[in-house]
């Protein structure tokens, strides 16, 4: 049998959480307990308070605002 591939952002929580050293629950979080903002907001948030590269960042937010959205 093989194995299902992640896919999408999901696809780089492995490398968040050890490039990053954090969690992806606790960066979800952080995200969560911010004021409402646009995606780019949130990338640029990450990327400028926490030194996180523009794809670890994007895919993060594009999978948080995804679950929000229901």
């Amino acid at each position: 049998m093989s194995e299902d591939k992640v896919k999408g952002p999901a696809s780089y929580f492995p490398s968040i959480e050890k490039a990053y050293g954090r969690p992806i629950a606790e960066w979800k979080a952080l995200l969560r307990a911010r004021p409402p903002a646009k995606h780019m907001e949130l990338v640029n948030w990450l990327k400028q308070e926490h030194g996180m590269g523009h794809g670890h960042a994007n895919a993060l937010v594009a999978h948080m605002l995804s679950e929000d959205k229901g």
